[in-house]
């Protein structure tokens, strides 16, 4: 089992790059920034129509660019024609890994494919795994599915590979049936999956689940931090922090 790289221990982790200031989650300026800083990355990944893994969080376009339409509906070359809100484009995982060349840790978080946990994912973990295994620096790789993390146990064996979990309220997660939800909360796929971390949510770091991980000597990193308050009080449970929007 491959354990997690200092490069996300020791700085902190800026979530989707840093950005803000005119810089665009996700985006190449972002990024750019977060190295100038010595922060580790993290970034999100979907896929394009073509199989590509595109670094973008959201499955629908119109939030974060002037188009409209589902991400996973449109090539690699559709998606890195879209512009940014700060004119820059829609990367592939593989440039963005280029952009980096090891100067900092890279979290790549692969989205649910299956729209609801389950099983039907499969060819972006694959695509995910032929970049990954091709790359020198520090880098990491999680979701949300816990078999999307099953899947890149198999397929990239030497990655580092951790769960992104959290407490999965009805409120936040409307659409996930309540049964999958509580099974998920109680994090049971850490072991089988040979996962050497989890990222959580920053307010439920205080479930059994999470403790019980920690205390096995497994880091928990937290996430998303927005302020210095939030900051000190996560440190109390977790090994690290996943930011945004200010300065840790």
């Amino acid at each position: 089992m491959p354990e997690l790289h200092p490069a996300f221990l020791l700085p902190p982790i800026a979530h989707r790059g840093l950005h803000g200031e005119g810089r665009s989650e996700n985006s190449v300026d972002a990024f750019a920034a977060a190295i100038e800083r010595g922060y580790a990355i993290e970034l999100d990944i979907q896929m394009s129509s073509d199989g590509e893994a595109m670094v973008f969080h959201d499955y629908e376009l119109s939030r974060l660019t002037s188009d409209k339409g589902s991400t996973r509906q449109r090539s690699a070359a559709e998606l890195g024609a879209l512009a940014l809100s700060d004119g820059s484009h829609i990367p592939t995982l593989e440039a963005v890994l280029k952009q980096v060349s090891g100067q900092v840790g890279v979290l790549v978080e692969i989205k649910d494919q299956d729209g609801a946990m389950g099983a039907d994912i499969g060819p972006l973990e694959a695509r995910v795994a032929e970049v990954l295994n091709e790359y020198q620096g520090p880098v990491a790789v999680m979701s949300l599915n816990p078999h999307a993390v099953y899947h890149m146990q198999r397929l990239a064996p030497d990655v580092p590979r951790g769960l992104t979990t959290c407490s999965f309220s009805a409120e936040n997660w409307p659409l996930l049936p309540r049964p999958r939800a509580n099974e998920l909360m109680e994090i049971p796929d850490f072991e089988p999956t040979g996962a050497s971390f989890i990222s959580h949510h920053f307010e439920s770091l205080d479930l059994p689940a999470v403790k019980r991980i920690r205390q096995g000597g497994d880091p928990v990193l937290s996430w998303t931090i927005k302020s210095e308050e939030d900051e000190h009080e996560a440190r109390r449970l977790a090994d690290n922090i996943t930011f945004e929007g200010y300065l840790p």
